[in-house]
């Protein structure tokens, strides 16, 4: 199985109710074999030039493990839904990965090291 992203821009008159379309999409990637890894739900934003007469799409972000074949599939499916107007799959890059996993471990030995300072000076303020 290969690491992909996934890229949907739903139609913005599903913002109120948008479980039911994300429903079809899981349960598509499922279907085919796949897994999600990931999820990021990004919200309302506007289109840089309209599509099908919208300005603004709801974007939503996945990470997901595939089969070979899949792809092709979840490609022709999401092409054809009415609650999709962009989607974009694509093969993952295992340097982002690397890079954002050594990017945390820095963020956390930081915010560790931050901590003690501020024990210290809060204590040097009491006295």
């Amino acid at each position: 199985m290969k690491e992909y992203e996934l890229s949907i821009l739903f139609h913005p008159d599903l913002e109120m109710n948008l479980d039911p379309a994300l429903a079809k999409v899981k349960k598509m990637i499922e279907t085919s074999g796949g897994k999600i890894t990931k999820e990021e739900p990004e919200g309302k934003k506007r289109l840089c030039y309209p599509i099908n007469g919208n300005d603004f799409a709801l974007y939503y972000y996945m990470n997901v493990e595939l089969p070979a074949e899949a792809p092709a599939k979840i490609s022709n499916t999401l092409g054809i839904t009415d609650e999709v107007i962009r989607y974009l799959i694509v093969k993952a890059d295992p340097r982002r990965a690397k890079y954002i996993a050594a990017k945390e471990q820095e963020d956390a030995k930081e915010d560790s090291k931050e901590e003690p300072a501020k024990e210290e000076s809060a204590k040097e303020e009491e006295a």
